[in-house]
């Protein structure tokens, strides 16, 4: 899906200098950051859930 993505000009000017130095496209980068960031979210939230889990395993198998 495509979308738009806007920086700061800051974010851009170290996102283009970034990707000029590891011969990437900026586009590349961004899907690749974009992608750590959520795949990192999930699997906090999948050790969040797994804590309290295992935090109320008797109340959870007697609710069961």
């Amino acid at each position: 899906m495509a979308m738009t993505l806007r920086l700061n000009g800051d974010d851009d000017r170290r996102l283009t200098e970034l990707a000029e130095r590891l011969g990437r496209s900026k586009q590349d980068l961004a899907q690749e950051a974009v992608h750590m960031y959520v795949t990192r979210q999930a699997e906090a939230f999948g050790s969040l859930i797994d804590s309290i889990m295992d935090e109320h395993a008797e109340l959870m198998r007697r609710l069961a």
